[in-house]
């Protein structure tokens, strides 16, 4: 019998953001999006820094293409609905470095049109050490780093967000109340596995580490269970 996950205090929601970087919208074969696209992670996929990205056996079914995905979270600090876009960096209270692990097959075949199966898996959210938000004046002038085993894979500022931090707050929150904790995906910018040419996928023993300044550096080793016998 598989033994149950570590409980841990998991936010009330994730919140991603699609395609929120031209160029990344690009290196898929995507048209770049008009208004936010947005999708749901299993809040249970989050683990912290230093803990392993799994690679359970139905992420290689049919074919494995788990994904890297570097980007810029942020953590609501009340509950928050009709936020104006003015307001709305008052209604956040920490940020955070984030992978948004996607399992490509599962994202683009397996759920029915719908991404957040390839999204949710456990592990599938590392999500570094949240810091206040008063720490980071300006969240549309951040530098984004992704490294897969040292070699730098993506790098971009949040100023190339096409829907910065407060659009889509203003965006998510109109009718819909959203929940102290929440966490939000901004988007990745280009330079993910799927995009590059052979595609590089994970792999048992990578290590992915992503860097933000002024937010700080997420790292996490990859580890198949199958072959390294746990």
């Amino acid at each position: 019998m598989a033994l149950p996950p570590v409980r841990r205090a998991y936010p009330p929601a994730i919140l991603g953001i699609g395609k929120n970087y031209a160029a990344h919208a690009r290196e898929l074969g995507l048209e770049a999006p008009t208004e936010p696209v947005l999708f749901f992670k299993n809040p249970a996929a989050v683990i912290g820094d230093g803990e392993p990205i799994l690679l359970p056996p139905v992420v290689h079914t049919p074919d494995p293409g788990v994904d890297y995905e570097g980007e810029l979270a942020v953590i609501l600090g009340c509950d928050a609905r009709d936020v104006p876009e003015g307001e709305a960096r008052s209604v956040l209270s920490h940020v955070a470095v984030a992978n948004d692990v996607s399992q490509r097959w599962w994202q683009w075949h397996g759920g029915g049109g719908q991404w957040c199966r390839g999204k949710s898996f456990d592990g599938f959210c590392p999500l570094g050490e949240p810091v206040p938000i008063g720490q980071v004046p300006d969240l549309q002038a951040l530098e984004l780093r992704t490294s897969l085993n040292g070699e730098l894979v993506q790098h971009d500022s949040t100023a190339s967000m096409l829907f910065p931090v407060a659009r889509l707050i203003a965006d998510l929150s109109r009718g819909t109340t959203l929940l102290r904790g929440t966490v939000i995906l901004t988007g990745t910018p280009s330079g993910v596995g799927a995009g590059r040419t052979p595609p590089r996928f994970l792999r048992h023993g990578d290590r992915v580490e992503v860097s933000i300044s002024g937010v700080g550096t997420l790292s996490n080793p990859v580890l198949d269970p199958l072959l390294s016998g746990g």
